[in-house]
């Protein structure tokens, strides 16, 4: 287990986006076999992305917030509720605490944007995860990227 300090940061420069394109790919495509066409989407472009990062500077983490009409689709339509997607934290940093610091930096991101709640869409084995940050599921089981999924909110 690494004992190295981390930081949680808004990604706003290329080089942190960069990052949290490289952690997803780690994860989602490498890991979990995501066809990489379908792991970048437009919303990459105006959501929110937040980075994990140990203090040498090697990424650990990312994670990311829609809001407004990005966010609409995937929420029903209730503008007042953002959705986190794409966290994803490297092997190296699990059991840390990165996952959990970047879901309470999404919410922060959320609320600093006037958002009432935050929907995610979680892949069934990490529904234990997010009923400890106080999501709770909803509606059907339902498969993305060939992984089931449940819909989760908790409200901010």
């Amino acid at each position: 287990m690494s004992t190295h300090a981390y930081v949680v940061r808004v990604a706003e420069d290329p080089a942190d986006r960069q990052a949290c394109f490289a952690v997803r790919k780690e994860v989602f495509v490498g890991e979990q076999g995501v066809p990489e066409d379908i792991e970048y989407d437009a919303y990459d472009a105006v959501a929110v992305h937040v980075l994990a990062v140990r203090e040498d500077g090697v990424p650990l983490g990312t994670g990311r917030l829609l809001h407004g009409e990005a966010a609409a689709a995937k929420v029903g339509g209730d503008l007042t509720v953002g959705s986190l997607g794409r966290l994803a934290v490297t092997k190296e940093a699990r059991g840390l605490g990165v996952g959990i610091a970047l879901v309470r930096a999404i919410e922060d991101a959320a609320r600093a944007r006037g958002l009432a709640a935050v929907d995610l869409h979680a892949q069934t084995h990490a529904l234990g995860f997010y009923e400890r940050l106080g999501y709770e599921a909803y509606g059907p089981e339902y498969p993305e990227a060939g992984i089931p999924h449940r819909a989760m909110r908790r409200a901010l």
